[in-house]
């Protein structure tokens, strides 16, 4: 039949019926074709919508921050890289730094500190071209007799290295024209001037305490006794030994016998709410293997021009907890699985950060690690070289489509025994004979019954730095923070919980004043130029 005409059904004629039948036919083909391009279109919004949420973490965050960066360095006080911010002696021939006007000041090393100080010698300049020093003492139990009461003013006697010529080198401090890069983001981005390691003494403990919060709970090895002189003391580290789940690990030497911890960290909390995470430390990738253990053999010279190995098998928190090691150092499955749980395990090289940041799969935290000789430990690296590492992977990353979300946080394991004249409040009391000092013999305060042991803390003042674009500019905060108030801000910013077990994030001061979320972000970025420090009009 065809169409009605004056109230009519009038039949087609001849081939206008198979005409009309094609045309029919047609128009249901496309408007099938349009239902399944909707129906396939709706199932390609869904999965890209996962997809993006797994690498980006899109997910819902307390604050605009979807990716959180931490760098952590090595060994260095406050006073010792911020003494005299924002005044640098500007000598000839040096990176010159001159502050805003603006500038707010810090709780540094005012004129009586720097010319009558209650140490046995005033704290000096270290020129740029010395930047390459001896290390320093910074045990446990010798900060706590160096701080002497809160009087702070003993470092000479009990943390000056033996091995070092000059006894009053532990007093003595850089300003902008050495640490130029870090004084620079301060001008720009937001720093503290009252961040404290989390307890007293070396590298390990500083570590466990940004992941965990929790240096009680060392699992020692079968035929090794529980408290391992200088390094474990009433199940709480209290020194640097390396860790079990790691191939490698030392057996034997300054560093053995390898330990685990019991226990939670960050890690198990960002797997149980699916939030995409990674350690990233240079030379992880092993260089070789033997009998199936991996050779982490990679390295460089330092500008000493000592060879130095890039990996540091206790700097690596990680890999004491079985839950997150990866003891074989093996690669990730792809790009696409960095950050994700595979055969790495969430511990990678410092190459794979970089994998993964350029192909869009950049890790919702990520915690970066240099290589040894630019981590800024002294010793075996320096400031110079330190700069070259912050300035090159800061500059980068500004660059990254993800930066308009992203937080950089800078920070230092311990102090390395270098001089400062602050001591914070003690929020953990400690009563151990052997080890502390703080307040007497065997005294850091008095511990409370069944409080865990050799954690007294806040141990020495640190520097940090936020650098965002939603970070406050040429601002310095003055409340309270330490180490776990890096691992408070992961926690709550993706509302993972606590730790637990008497972890320090319970008690951590928040980080929120460094960041600005009130109204939009600091648009500014800043390119800095990885040999002077100083602004960089290079942006390739």
């Amino acid at each position: 039949y065809g169409p009605r005409v004056g109230g009519k059904t009038r039949p087609y004629k001849g081939g206008a019926l198979k005409e009309s039948l094609k045309l029919s036919l047609v128009l249901l083909l496309l408007a099938a074709i349009v239902a399944l391009s909707a129906i396939a279109a709706a199932a390609r919004s869904t999965h890209s919508t996962k997809s993006s949420r797994s690498q980006s973490q899109s997910d819902p965050t307390a604050t605009p921050i979807k990716h959180v960066v931490v760098i952590f360095q090595e060994n260095r006080s406050f006073d010792h890289y911020f003494g005299t911010y924002p005044h640098a002696k500007n000598p000839p021939g040096e990176p010159k730094f001159k502050a805003f006007a603006d500038t707010p000041s810090v709780n540094g090393l005012n004129h009586e500190l720097l010319t009558n100080n209650p140490n046995a010698a005033n704290p000096t300049r270290i020129d740029r071209s010395e930047s390459f020093t001896c290390d320093q003492i910074h045990d446990y139990d010798a900060e706590q007799k160096a701080f002497n009461h809160g009087l702070m003013n003993k470092f000479v006697e009990n943390l000056s290295d033996t091995d070092c010529k000059d006894k009053s080198l532990v007093m003595d401090y850089f300003d902008g024209n050495t640490v130029t890069a870090l004084w620079n983001y301060a001008q720009h981005f937001a720093m503290s001037d009252n961040y404290y390691q989390t307890v007293f003494g070396h590298s390990t403990p500083g570590h466990i305490n940004l992941v965990s919060g929790q240096t009680h709970g060392v699992i020692p090895p079968k035929d090794v006794p529980a408290d391992i002189p200088e390094k474990v003391s009433m199940g709480t580290l209290i020194g640097d030994l390396d860790p079990k789940y790691d191939g490698c690990s030392s057996s034997s030497g300054k560093y053995a016998p390898p330990v685990s911890f019991s226990g939670r960290n960050v890690g198990n909390l960002l797997n149980n709410k699916g939030v995409t995470w990674g350690w990233f430390q240079g030379g992880f990738k092993p260089t070789s293997r033997a009998g199936g253990k991996p050779v982490c053999g990679s390295s460089h010279k330092n500008i000493h021009h000592d060879k130095v190995t890039d990996y540091v098998a206790h700097h690596e928190p990680f890999q004491y907890y079985r839950s997150t090691a990866n003891p074989k150092h093996l690669p990730p499955s792809s790009t696409a699985m960095i950050g994700k749980t595979d055969q790495a395990n969430h511990q990678y090289d410092l190459s794979d950060f970089w994998r993964a940041a350029d192909s869009g799969h950049l890790p919702a935290v990520s915690f970066l690690k240099a290589p040894a000789y630019q981590d800024g430990h002294a010793g075996y690296s320096d400031p110079l070289y330190e700069q070259h590492f912050l300035v090159n992977t800061i500059n980068r990353l500004q660059k990254l489509p993800s930066w308009k979300s992203t937080a950089i946080i800078i920070t230092k394991d311990d102090s390395g025994g270098w001089y400062d004249h602050q001591m914070g409040p003690i929020v953990n009391h400690s009563s151990d004979p052997n080890y502390d000092f703080l307040s007497g013999q065997g005294m850091c305060g008095n511990a409370k019954p069944g409080a865990y042991q050799d954690r007294c803390g806040y141990g020495p003042r640190l520097p940090l730095l936020v650098i965002s674009p939603y970070a406050k500019q040429n601002f310095v905060d003055h409340s309270i923070t330490d180490q776990t108030s890096i691992l408070r801000f992961i926690e709550d910013n993706w509302e993972l919980g606590r730790i637990g077990d008497k972890s320090f994030d319970a008690k951590a001061g928040s980080l929120e004043n460094l960041f600005d979320f009130s109204d939009g972000r600091n648009a500014n970025r800043l390119f800095l130029d990885p040999r002077t420090g100083q602004p960089s009009h290079n942006r390739r």
